[in-house]
């Protein structure tokens, strides 16, 4: 696999730096937040606890790609504005889905970090516009790719200049259906040996099932992984948006002790 510019050859390593906040360096980083953004106290209440438990970065989205089209696609530019507003009040960077080349400018205006999602890893103009501006990029895998596949997808957002990429594995579909996806950690070590950019795993996604996002995490933690995305919601149950897959947050306080407990026992190996 040849890469000019996502792989080791060109670069030992890259951090991406958002605000006070360094991805791909030695600290852990947990980026959290509701799948779905759906009403401003939802997300200041949510913004509030997870900052408490130690995230660092806010994440909720706007623009919801649903398989299907009656399922609820997110509140658009008046949850991103709700969005901007919980990260100024707790003083976090926030992350949000761009699903249109179209909707870049506006996005803009309230995110620090663009969310690439499964379905449009390969959507190369996407990729090309936002390999264009100057903010970071995360770049979730395929549900699909192979991993040659996700880091050439990678390749077209650092052609147009942006450097400053986020890979995330948030797992892949496979046979086994007692699981959303597969979560494929071998991932972590594989990226980590072919390229400089930063890696984070969401087990959310990766599992489909709360009571497994824990041991996924720990396991994230413990293989490599330079951060992680994790889904909260204030009342699981009640959501609008992958409820199936969130912790609530006594769970999310308890999990993130665990993961910088952990993360503080590797630096000692």
């Amino acid at each position: 696999m040849k890469l000019k510019l996502a792989g080791r050859e060109c670069k030992e390593k890259t951090i991406v730096k958002v605000g006070n906040v360094e991805i791909g360096g030695d600290e852990l980083v947990i980026i959290a937040g509701p799948c779905a953004i759906e009403s401003e106290k939802q997300l200041i209440e949510t913004a509030m606890a997870v900052k408490k438990a130690g995230a660092q970065i806010l994440r909720g989205g706007a623009f919801k790609p649903r398989t299907s089209p009656y399922s609820f696609q997110g509140l658009g530019e008046e949850g991103l504005k709700y969005l901007h507003h919980a990260g100024q009040e707790n003083n976090m960077p926030v992350i949000s889905e761009v699903m249109d080349p179209r909707d870049i400018d506006m996005l803009d205006k309230y995110v620090d970090i663009f969310q690439i999602g499964s379905r449009n890893m390969q959507n190369y103009s996407l990729l090309r516009e936002v390999g264009k501006g100057r903010k970071p990029v995360m770049l979730k895998r395929g549900m699909s790719a192979s991993i040659e596949e996700w880091l050439s997808a990678a390749e077209y957002i650092v052609l147009e200049g942006n450097r400053d990429v986020i890979l995330c594995e948030r797992g892949i579909r496979t046979f086994e259906n007692y699981t959303r996806n597969t979560l494929d950690l071998m991932a972590v070590p594989i990226i980590k040996q072919l390229s400089h950019f930063p890696i984070i795993v969401d087990p959310s996604h990766g599992t489909g099932r709360e009571e497994l996002v824990a041991s996924a995490s720990r396991a994230a933690v413990a293989i490599g992984a330079h951060g992680l995305m994790i889904e909260v919601h204030p009342c699981p149950c009640d959501a609008l948006s992958d409820g199936v897959q969130s912790l609530d947050f006594e769970k999310f306080q308890s999990l993130s002790k665990d993961l910088f407990t952990i993360r503080n026992c590797l630096d000692l190996l």
